[in-house]
C-alpha cells in the first residue's frame, strides 16, 4: 500500500477520514512518501507521527504513534516511530524509554522482527534497536544507528524514507566519529540534498540539508532549504526554530528574531505540565540573541521575562535555569550596560564572564581578577571545555590589560608596557582556541567572541592594523555581528581607510537606525548623513 501525505490527495481519496484529514490540514507538516504494512486507519498516525518526527516534533509524534499502536497492536513500525521519540538524536545522556518502547512491541529482537512482515521494515526495527539497545553510551549507540541505516540504504538506496532517516542517523553518528564528523555531515548534506530538490516539501529532506551546513562555510548551500523549512512543517516548533541556524549563519537578524518569536509561541501553546520545555529555552535563547543583534534591548528584556515564566513553570528544570542566566548575561554583555552583581562561586561561567567583564569596564580589578581565578578553576574541572578556556583567558588578559593600562598612565613604563604584552597574548591564545575549536553555530558561544573581544583590545592600544584583521576574521566567523562591525569601521577609520571604514558603518546602520544610539550617531557623522 502506497500512500502520499498530501493533503489534497488524501481528501480526495479518502473523505471517511474526516477528523484525521482535518487534524493532518491544521498541523501542516509537510509531504512524502512512506508506505507501511500497517492498518489503514493506523497508518494515517503513522504517517502524521513520521511528519512530526522529521521536524523533531518530538510530543506530537509520540502522541501519534500511539495512537496507531492503539488501533493496530502488532504496527511494528510505529513502535519504531515512538522509540526515536524521548530524545534529541545529536546530544544529551541516554535513556531507557527508547528501550522500553521497542520492548512493548515484543520481548526480544526475535519476536519483534516477526511482527515486521518486510525484509525493508525489519531493517527499520534493527536500526531502532541500534538506537535503542545497543550497549554502552550514546556515542555507542548513535554510530549503530548510523551502521544499520547504511546497511538499510545499501539494501534499498530507491527508497526516499530509507535516505531521509539515513541522512539524520548520519548526523547522528557524525557527533561521536571525532575527525570524520565534518566529511560524514557533508555525507548527509550531500544525501538531504538530493532528496530536497526531489520534494522541497520533505519536512526531512530541508530540517537535514540545514543540520549538515550549519557553520560559516557551508551555511550559503543551505539557505534555500532555510527559507523553505520555515514554511513548510508550521505546527512543529522546532520547524519553525531551525531556519534560524541559517539566517544567523548570514546575519539576517530581523528573521533570527522573526522565527524565534513564531517557534516559541508553538512551543508554549504546545506545553503541557510535565512535558519538557527545551523548545521554549532554545527559541527563547536564540531569539534574544537576534534581538540584541538589532539593537533592541526592550525586545531582550521581554525574552528574558520570558524565560523567567518557563522557570517559574518548571522550577526544577536545570536547562531552563541555565538559559535564564545565560540570557540575562547575554544582555549584559551585548548592551555593555555593566554591572557588578555580587560574587559567588555558584556562578555559572556566562554570569562569571560577564561580571569579569563588567568588573573590566567599571575598573573594579580586585573582582577582574577573582572572577578568572574561579573561571580557571572551572576550567581545571572541566579541561576539555575550549569555551570556558576561551572566557577564562577572555578575563584574564582584559584585567591585565587594564592593569597595564593603569600602570601606563602613572608613567611606570617599564611594568606597564610588558604587562600590555602578557595581556595581548592571552586574547591571542583565545582567539588561537578559537580557531582550533569547531566552527560558530547559533548564538555566539562564549558570549563574547573572542576574536572581536581581541579586536577591541588592539584598538584600545593603538594597534589598529592589527585590529582590523580580528575584526575581519570575527565578521567572517559571525557574518553581520555589529559590535564587530563597529569595531572593524573605527580601525579602519584610525589606519585613514576612508573607504573600508565606509563599508563597515553602512553596514552597521543596515542593523542599526536608532538615532539615539551613540554608534548610529558616530556612522552617520562618519558618512556624512
Amino acid at each position: 500500500m502506497r500512500k502520499k501525505f498530501s493533503l489534497t490527495l488524501i481528501l480526495a481519496i479518502c473523505a471517511s477520514f474526516t477528523s484525521l484529514l482535518n487534524a493532518a490540514e491544521l498541523d501542516d507538516i509537510g509531504s512524502f512518501d512512506f508506505p507501511t504494512s500497517g492498518d489503514p486507519a493506523a497508518q494515517e498516525h503513522f504517517l502524521r507521527g513520521v511528519g512530526f518526527l522529521h521536524s523533531f516534533g518530538m510530543t506530537q509524534a509520540g502522541e501519534e504513534f500511539r495512537k496507531a499502536q492503539e488501533i493496530d497492536g502488532d504496527f511494528a513500525m510505529a513502535y519504531w516511530g515512538e522509540t526515536f521519540t524521548y530524545q534529541h538524536p545529536f546530544f544529551g545522556a541516554k535513556d531507557d524509554r527508547p528501550g522500553q518502547a521497542l520492548m512493548k512491541l515484543g520481548a526480544t529482537s526475535e519476536e519483534r522482527l516477526s511482527k515486521a512482515p518486510t525484509e525493508r521494515e525489519k531493517g527499520f526495527i534493527r536500526a531502532a534497536e541500534a538506537y535503542a539497545l545497543t550497549v554502552g553510551g550514546m556515542p555507542e549507540r548513535r554510530l549503530a544507528w548510523m551502521n544499520a541505516m547504511d546497511d538499510l540504504y545499501q539494501q534499498f538506496p530507491d527508497d526516499r524514507e530509507v535516505a531521509a532517516f539515513y541522512a539524520v542517523s548520519t548526523l547522528s553518528g557524525a557527533t561521536a566519529s571525532g575527525t570524520a564528523r565534518e566529511r560524514l555531515n557533508m555525507r548527509a548534506g550531500a544525501l538531504a540534498l538530493e532528496l530536497f530538490k526531489e520534494n522541497e516539501d520533505h519536512p526531512g529532506a530541508a530540517h537535514y540539508v540545514i543540520h549538515a551546513f550549519d557553520d560559516p562555510l557551508h551555511a550559503p548551500i543551505a539557505l534555500e532549504a532555510a527559507f523553505k523549512y520555515a514554511d513548510t512543517a508550521p505546527s512543529v516548533s522546532h520547524a519553525r526554530h531551525m531556519p534560524t541556524h541559517i539566517f544567523i549563519q548570514h546575519g539576517k537578524w530581523n528573521e533570527v528574531s522573526q522565527w524565534n518569536e513564531s517557534a516559541f509561541n508553538a512551543a508554549y501553546e504546545l506545553w503541557k505540565p510535565g512535558d519538557t520545555v527545551g523548545d521554549q529555552n532554545h527559541s527563547s535563547d536564540w531569539g534574544q540573541y537576534g534581538d540584541l543583534q538589532l539593537g533592541d534591548l526592550e525586545r531582550s528584556k521581554l525574552w528574558i521575562s520570558r524565560a523567567e515564566q518557563v522557570l517559574k513553570n518548571n522550577p526544577d528544570d536545570n536547562r531552563s535555569a541555565g538559559t535564564l542566566s545565560t540570557m540575562r548575561a547575554r544582555h549584559t554583555i551585548e548592551s555593555q550596560h555593566w554591572n557588578l552583581s555580587s560574587y559567588s562561586e555558584d556562578l555559572s561561567a556566562a554570569e562569571l564572564l560577564a561580571l569579569g567583564l563588567s568588573a573590566v569596564a567599571l575598573d573594579d580589578l580586585e573582582l577582574a581578577k577573582k572572577t578568572a581565578d574561579r573561571m580557571a578553576e572551572l576550567v581545571s574541572d572541566s579541561p576539555n571545555s575550549g569555551t570556558l578556556k576561551i572566557s577564562q583567558l577572555e578575563i584574564a588578559g582584559l584585567a591585565k590589560l587594564a592593569e597595564a593600562k593603569n600602570q601606563i598612565a602613572k608613567g611606570m613604563n617599564a611594568a606597564g608596557l610588558p604587562m600590555q604584552t602578557e595581556a595581548l597574548a592571552l586574547l591571542e591564545e583565545a582567539v588561537d582556541l578559537a580557531n582550533k575549536g569547531r566552527k560558530p553555530s547559533g548564538a555566539a558561544n562564549p558570549l563574547k567572541p573572542a576574536h572581536e573581544l581581541g579586536g577591541e583590545a588592539f584598538l584600545a592600544v593603538g594597534q589598529a592594523e592589527k585590529a582590523a584583521e580580528l575584526f575581519e576574521q570575527s565578521l567572517l566567523r559571525m557574518p553581520n555581528r555589529p559590535l564587530s562591525l563597529l569595531g572593524a569601521a573605527r580601525s579602519y577609520k584610525e589606519m585613514d581607510n576612508a573607504g573600508k571604514a565606509s563599508e563597515k558603518y553602512a553596514a552597521l546602520l543596515a542593523v542599526w537606525s536608532d538615532d539615539s544610539h551613540p554608534a548610529v550617531q558616530e556612522a552617520k557623522k562618519y558618512l556624512n548623513y
